[in-house]
């Protein structure tokens, strides 16, 4: 007896759906149910006490990604922009043999890498100490909110970058054109004429990377130990350092309300374009 195309279907998709349901559904529903309830009742303690505690934390995380994503975005677009339109090959070819190496590290590495060259005594402070730029008691230490930063700028512009090279690279080159031999510079035709056309790409990848950002562990943990702190480190705080599942998973709620506040934001946009005129 021969399968159906249907009965194939279910039967190929089957063992990914049970992945799904047992790795991200059971955890999350169970997370949910501790989150908002105390010896089988409904409560929202948990919640309070999260707010309590780390409402500084939910600012600053918010604060942080954000941040980041708006400068993702910018070296994403000069990036994507030479590799387009650059008519120098020798800066675009070694622009495009270097810029997606972060890619290939992962985010702990990354973190590493920024606390030896950002540290008081790290690599630039050295070569400016080297170059004559400052003293050696003018070294800062960076590695605060602004190690954090420059840290994710660094890992995930490569990725923006190389969704809006693509993008980019398949729009109509006649458009362009025309803006190039009407006198408009190489920067107008970019920001003008080829932005607006790659827009939903670039959305996709900053909402990607908000969310990528958010649920990052090591690099608050290891670029800045110091209060404030996001809200990765808090949970993991309350877990290991008192066994306070409850309150954790209160922080996870609400780290997927802010996660939710850029997927509404994303599908607003998509929607609003789909729309008859």
């Amino acid at each position: 007896m021969s399968l159906s195309q249907r009965h194939l279907a279910l039967i190929l998709i089957t063992p990914g759906l049970v992945l799904v349901a047992a790795l991200f559904l059971y955890p999350l529903c169970f997370s949910l149910i501790s989150a908002f309830s105390k010896d089988g009742s409904f409560t929202l303690e948990w919640f309070a006490k999260a707010f309590e505690l780390y409402s500084t934390d939910m600012v600053f995380t918010v604060v942080i990604v954000v941040t980041s994503c708006a400068l993702t975005a910018l070296a994403a677009i000069v990036i994507a922009g030479t590799l387009t339109l650059g008519e120098n090959r020798y800066i675009v070819g070694t622009l495009r043999a270097l810029y997606r190496w972060p890619l290939f590290i992962p985010f702990i590495v990354a973190a590493q890498c920024m606390r030896t060259f950002l540290a008081k005594n790290g690599l630039m402070n050295n070569s400016f100490v080297s170059l004559g730029l400052i003293e050696p008691l003018q070294a800062v230490s960076f590695l605060d909110w602004r190690g954090i930063i420059a840290t994710f700028v660094w890992k995930q512009t490569p990725f923006v970058a190389l969704l809006l090279a693509g993008a980019l690279a398949s729009i109509d080159r006649a458009t362009l054109e025309a803006g190039r031999n009407l006198g408009a510079s190489r920067l107008r035709v970019l920001i003008e004429l080829a932005l607006p056309q790659v827009m939903q790409t670039l959305l996709v990848a900053l909402v990607l990377s908000f969310v990528t950002m958010l649920s990052v562990l090591s690099v608050p943990l290891m670029v800045s130990g110091s209060q404030p702190t996001m809200l990765t480190v808090d949970m993991a705080f309350r877990i290991n350092a008192y066994g306070d599942y409850a309150t954790a998973n209160a922080l996870g709620v609400i780290t997927y309300l802010i996660s939710a506040g850029a997927a509404i934001l994303y599908l607003r946009r998509g929607l609003s374009q789909e729309a008859p005129r």
